[in-house]
C-alpha cells in the first residue's frame, strides 16, 4: 500500500488493500457466524452507521507469497 496516499472513503481503504493484496497474491479467508457490525457511512467521529448482521463466527486467515517460499 502506498503510505503517502491520504485514505478518504471506505471505497478507497478497499481499493489499496486489495491492490496491496493480489499484489502480493494474498489468499483470504473468511467465515461469518451470529456477527453484527456497524459500519460507518463515511469517516469521522459523528459519522452516520448501518448495521450488518452476518450468520457466522469471523475467521481471517492469511497467506501470501512471502510465506509460501
Amino acid at each position: 500500500m502506498d503510505t503517502n496516499t491520504q485514505v478518504t472513503t471506505w471505497t478507497d481503504l478497499g481499493r489499496d488493500m486489495w491492490s496491496y493484496l493480489t499484489g502480493k497474491e494474498a489468499a483470504i479467508d473468511y467465515q461469518f457466524v451470529d456477527m453484527a457490525v456497524d459500519v460507518p457511512r463515511d469517516t469521522g467521529v459523528d459519522a452516520p452507521a448501518a448495521t450488518w448482521r452476518l450468520n457466522g463466527t469471523l475467521r481471517i486467515t492469511t497467506t501470501d507469497a512471502d510465506q509460501r517460499s
